[in-house]
């Protein structure tokens, strides 16, 4: 037997006895699990609603619960354009057009860039510390449980068997904390709350209730306009409860209850007219009027409704039973094809955890940040990050959590309009590489980062692929103005290029990578071409679908067939800008990868329709290379399941699920933490088992050899179409194919160099076997 103290987790004399390994996960797949408490940040386990969220540290003597709330921000409503931004650009076109491309970039940074150069950044509530009595600590385990969205810690201290359970309750709108003990009074602690934040204040109310009173941070030279307030009711059983002006303490309890709630003055991105006390009280006394089994019943008949919807199956090894951080590290082994379907079905569980209707989008982090300025500043990304987080949300059958998305869209067509008028004198709206809680839309940073116009372009794919899957005329109208709008920005601002041949956006880059003239200035990059090809076809689509805009159709017609075109350079690769200059640039494997987006997620690359340009795609990736950061690896991921090289791709995925790439908790590596990669390299997996357009579903398009049996339910697929699919040693088993939309739908089924075409109805459900044939109920 080890008896081992960890000090910097384990205080005050406590010791941690590690006499045997945690109970074995039986038959729940859905475990992390740990033997030992968190030490870092990056160790602990979320929980959220979507809006409220805590990461828990798990140790027996000093438990920290740390706290967000989506709305804490700093700064407030603003307008970042800047004044002179206007009269300058028609001087940066013709100096890009004169190839004086740094001339160029001086020139924006000096007249064009946003004002104040950065955005807001994403903020922490602070933490809810528990102190306990210091002793010989065995018998340790710390689980998140992905079926029941809770976190769980348990241990023995001198015969006495503890046990906290945590979760975020979003029908109840508060994070849910029980203590209990497996001997009568064995309960006793003292709450204390703390934040890093400016302004702060700790009291208690009611002898039973701790009170932490905070603002937003100034920040850039805008006052911060966020005031939020958190509340932390405690409620025993047995014992005695007793409070100083700061702390709460419990003495000798059965069980513990401690409610907490959190709440800030944020109405809109323009109001912050709320009363975030009086919010933080309504739901702690509507959630204080419950027992735990109700709060928890409620909890569950939430989420597991939309998290059970899935399900993944590799197949398991004796990997499942060890600890988490120990299967991360082995991974790359390749002996546990578990961890894979755990990896994805925790990016489901964190897009639950952090994107519900009502709630703001997924930003960098999710929901989860302890910093007042994390990396990044936690914010939307717009150049791929915050889009990247959505990819796994359809077809993996979450399309709630994609609401907040949509609506913070609709939000930028207001800030996005305004910064189109006064910033380029066009119509429609436009918002570059970032945005904030207060959507700010125009370029930061600097030109080398900001000055890229197409965030929009890209956001509008996620509202066409919203319609896609749902198939719901509601969707198709109400997305339909915001696209119409990026549209016409783009028809106001594009520049004919050097040749005059084609039209393209002048100024641009291609994120975020120099070219060989010294900048990441340019006109008409590949990627800015390939969002835009999209999104006047899916423009046009959907007019014509609602049979409105035909002048509008037509103007975008002519405007498309000028885009300048996707070209092969001289080594085979596809070009990245409109001259030849990959080869010549300095960081030959960077880790963004912007020219393939017409590859994935986009629509302009295929192996079918352009076999060419697919084979230059495969030569740039090669080029790249498969070692990036996080979310730029699960962005190649999923690229080489597109190219269904599913060896290839796999073996991207043991690199980001390895200790490099992925932290002990599961989170995505940068480094620092970055929320994206997670959903990336869900998305990856789910694109190797099936890929889909409207009106065309391919199964097992990318299956690597490391997952020869497996089994999935519940998937989504474009077209209305619902999917359950199991394979055995490599080969189709069975896939049953539901038709959940409206309407009529001819699909074809593919499988390998085979296809099958199906005509559906509303009800139908289809059997497809291993050679194709179909058996169902078809009316």
């Amino acid at each position: 037997m080890i008896n081992r103290c960890l000090p910097a987790c384990i205080t005050a004399g406590a010791c941690l006895l590690l006499s045997s390994p945690p109970a074995a996960a039986g038959d729940n797949q859905l475990l992390l699990r740990y033997d030992r408490p968190a030490e870092k940040w990056e160790e602990a386990l979320p929980v959220g609603n979507g809006r409220l969220g805590a990461m828990v540290f798990g140790d027996p003597v000093n438990e920290r619960i740390q706290l967000n709330e989506d709305t804490v921000w700093a700064g407030g409503p603003y307008n970042p354009v800047n004044p002179r931004a206007r009269e300058a650009l028609p001087e940066v076109r013709r100096l890009v057009n004169e190839g004086k491309y740094t001339d160029a970039e001086r020139l924006i940074n000096e007249k064009v860039m946003a004002e104040p150069r950065g955005q807001m950044p994403y903020q922490t509530v602070g933490s809810l510390r528990l102190k306990f009595t210091a002793g010989e600590v065995s018998d340790y385990q710390r689980q998140l449980d992905l079926d029941t969205a809770t976190t769980t810690v348990s241990y023995t201290v001198d015969g006495v068997r503890h046990r906290r359970e945590v979760f975020s309750s979003a029908p109840d709108d508060v994070i849910v904390v029980r203590l209990t003990a497996d001997s009568p009074g064995g309960v006793s602690f003292t709450a204390g709350m703390e934040s890093p934040m400016p302004s702060t204040a700790v009291s208690v109310d009611d002898g039973n209730t701790l009170v932490l009173r905070g603002e937003g941070a100034d920040w850039g030279g805008i006052e911060g306009a966020i005031d939020y307030q958190a509340r932390v009711r405690v409620a025993a059983e047995g014992g005695t409860v007793s409070s100083s002006d700061r702390e709460v303490s419990v003495d000798g309890a059965d069980s513990v209850l401690l409610l907490i709630a959190a709440a800030s003055n944020f109405v809109s991105f323009d109001d912050v007219s709320g009363d975030p006390e009086a919010r933080a009280k309504k739901a702690l006394a509507e959630a204080g009027g419950k027992s735990f089994e109700e709060l928890r019943s409620a909890h569950l008949k939430d989420y597991q409704p939309l998290f059970r919807r899935v399900s993944l199956d590799f197949g398991q090894t004796d990997s499942v039973e060890l600890p988490t951080n120990v299967r991360i590290e082995r991974f790359a082994q390749g002996d546990d094809p578990q961890l894979a379907a755990l990896y994805y079905q925790f990016g489901r569980y964190l897009l639950l955890s952090s994107s519900r209707p009502g709630t703001q989008p997924a930003n960098l982090q999710g929901i989860w940040n302890q910093s007042t300025n994390p990396p990044w500043q936690s914010k939307y990304t717009l150049n791929i990050n915050a889009e990247m987080n959505y990819w796994p949300a359809e077809s993996g059958n979450l399309a709630e959590c994609v609401e907040p998305l949509i609506a913070m869209i609709e939000d930028l067509t207001v800030t996005g309009g305004r910064t189109a008028r006064e910033m380029y004198g066009a119509k429609g709206w436009v918002v570059h590489h970032n945005t904030d809680l207060w959507r700010a839309t125009a370029p930061i940073d600097a030109a080398n980062w900001g000055m890229w116009p197409t965030g929009g372009a890209w956001l509008c794919l996620h509202l066409w692929d919203r319609f896609l899957y749902s198939g719901d005329p509601a969707v198709l109208k109400r997305i339909y103005p915001v696209m119409k709008g990026s549209a016409e920005f783009f028809l106001d601002t594009l520049q004919e290029d050097a040749s005059g041949k084609w039209l393209v956006t002048n100024p641009s880059n291609s994120p975020e990578l120099v070219h060989p003239k010294g900048t990441t200035i340019c006109a008409g990059p590949a990627m800015d071409m390939q969002l835009l090809r999209d999104l006047f076809a899916h423009t046009i689509e959907a007019a014509e679908m609602l049979k409105v805009d035909a002048e509008f159709r037509s103007k975008l017609s002519s405007a498309r067939s000028r885009l300048a075109p996707d070209q092969i350079g001289k080594a085979g690769q596809l070009q990245e800008w409109m001259d030849d200059w990959d080869m010549e640039v300095g960081d030959k494997h960077h880790r963004h990868v912007s020219h393939l987006y017409g590859l994935f997620p986009g629509r302009d690359i295929s192996l079918d329709k352009t076999p060419e340009l697919a084979a230059a795609a495969r030569k740039s990736l090669d080029m790249r290379g498969d070692k990036a950061t996080g979310w730029a690896t699960a962005w190649r991921l999923c690229l080489w399941t597109h190219l269904r090289d599913g060896d290839r791709a796999y073996s991207i995925l043991k690199h980001l699920i390895s200790p490099g790439l992925t932290y002990p908790n599961m989170f995505d590596s940068h480094p620092p933490f970055q929320i994206d990669g997670n959903f990336g390299g869900a998305a990856g997996l789910v694109e190797m088992i099936v890929q889909s357009r409207l009106g065309e579903i391919h199964l097992l398009p990318a299956l690597p050899a490391d997952l020869p049996d497996g089994k999935a339910t519940g998937l989504r697929a474009r077209g209305g179409l619902e999917l359950d699919i199991e394979w055995k040693q490599h080969e189709l088993v069975s896939a049953r194919i539901r038709f959940v939309a409206n309407g009529p739908r001819e699909v074809a089924v593919r499988l390998g160099e085979r296809t099958a075409k199906i005509s559906l109805k509303p009800g139908d459900a289809v059997s497809v076997g291993p050679d194709l044939n179909i058996n169902g109920d078809l009316e």
